[in-house]
């Protein structure tokens, strides 16, 4: 047998750490596929309706306005998308689906709007800290309605109800946040 020179050994070396850092790559890049395959999937498929505006109208508007404190502001607030949830509802049992979809869109709108609210006036802890919390029970109380509401419509409204249920959940984080604050829990 003959033996390699010094230059042979490291050439050899050489192929197989460069071997070594192909394979490397290449079982990376396979653990990762199947998660950018999944965002892939996050994308609107191509027959889903289009979103719904998210929009108030403007006599729900003008009440929120008019309501200078921020307890009875998110009552309110709560009470129109108790209304607009259960009108997307009816309309839901009647297959009115494009009205639903709508109704939908000012529960958004709606929730979207408190939580900014809500923060905008968070200087007085206490009082917003307990509106904060009232808040978050009352999305914790329509996920499973809306829910009840995705689960009957044709696939292509499915979509954004799945969408809208991400973002209430987001919210409830929101609205939770505050009362885990270093000011009020502290380390």
């Amino acid at each position: 047998m003959k033996k390699l020179s010094v230059t042979d050994r490291r050439s050899t070396a050489a192929a197989v750490c460069q071997f070594l850092l192909t394979a490397g790559i290449f079982l990376f890049v396979l653990h990762f596929a199947p998660t950018a395959v999944r965002a892939q999937q996050d994308e609107d498929p191509p027959n889903a309706a289009l979103p719904p505006v998210k929009v108030i109208s403007k006599d729900e508007k003008s009440a929120l306005d008019a309501e200078g404190d921020v307890k009875q502001h998110t009552k309110l607030a709560i009470e129109l998308m108790e209304a607009r949830l259960k009108k997307a509802e009816t309309l839901s049992n009647e297959e009115a689906f494009n009205a639903m979809f709508n109704e939908l869109g000012g529960f958004h709108a709606l929730m979207d709007d408190t939580l900014k609210y809500l923060d905008k006036n968070d200087v007085n802890r206490g009082r917003v800290l307990d509106t904060f919390k009232r808040f978050e029970m009352a999305l914790r109380s329509f996920t499973p309605r809306i829910e009840l509401i995705r689960r009957t419509l044709p696939e292509r409204f499915e979509y954004y109800v799945r969408r809208l249920l991400k973002s209430i959940r987001t919210v409830r984080e929101k609205a939770v946040e505050p009362m885990f604050s270093d000011s009020i829990v502290p380390n």
